[in-house]
């Protein structure tokens, strides 16, 4: 008695388990793994509330955010604006239209710069979207070529679909009349007529 309490005492005596030791070795403890990562997305999450928790924001900055999100709509606005001011009043639009053809060319080129450079930002992310997009598009098509691969298999129009390939009940079942009760109610008639 006394040899197997010294051998179960050094497996798992002294506070430790030398057995579950030996098996973290090759196999990771999903119990603390788990902790780990809970632990982990915790301090993640609790870093990225603490880069956008600020104080009150001042006057200024809410003005600037304000600001920072007028342009898109009011370009859109304004040029729907545009529309709908040459279709009320055509002679007023185009006395407008004389003024902006009267802005000289070297003071179009910091307007275009900064359109450009406004709206190229947000262009170049919507490109790299579609361009993800696309790419699990691409992904998927081996997928979608072997379920259509398995619906032609599918179909029962193609030569040689009705094989009973040498089975030889299937090929009796297939030789065997079915009954057919207009057939079978037309040869009647025929009898009668005939």
């Amino acid at each position: 008695m006394g040899m197997i309490t010294n051998v179960l005492s050094l497996l798992f005596g002294d506070g430790r388990n030398v057995v579950q030791a030996t098996a973290e070795v090759f196999r990771e403890n999903a119990t603390l793994a788990g902790r780990r990562n809970a632990t982990i997305q915790a301090l993640a999450l609790r870093q990225h509330a603490a880069e956008f928790r600020a104080p009150t924001p001042s006057a200024f900055n809410r003005f600037m955010d304000g600001l920072n999100r007028l342009p898109r709509p009011a370009l859109a606005l304004g040029t729907l604006a545009l529309f709908v001011a040459a279709m009320i009043d055509p002679v007023w639009f185009a006395a407008r239209m004389q003024g902006i053809a009267l802005v000289p060319e070297p003071l179009w080129w910091p307007l275009g710069v900064i359109v450009s450079f406004y709206f190229g930002a947000r262009h170049q992310v919507k490109a790299q979207q579609f361009q993800r997009d696309i790419a699990e598009s691409v992904a998927r098509v081996p997928d979608v070529v072997a379920n259509l691969d398995t619906l032609r298999a599918m179909r029962s129009d193609d030569v040689g679909r009705a094989d009973t390939k040498g089975d030889a009940h299937l090929s009796a079942a297939a030789a065997l009349p079915e009954a057919n009760a207009a057939l079978d109610a037309w040869r009647k008639s025929r009898r009668r007529s005939g």
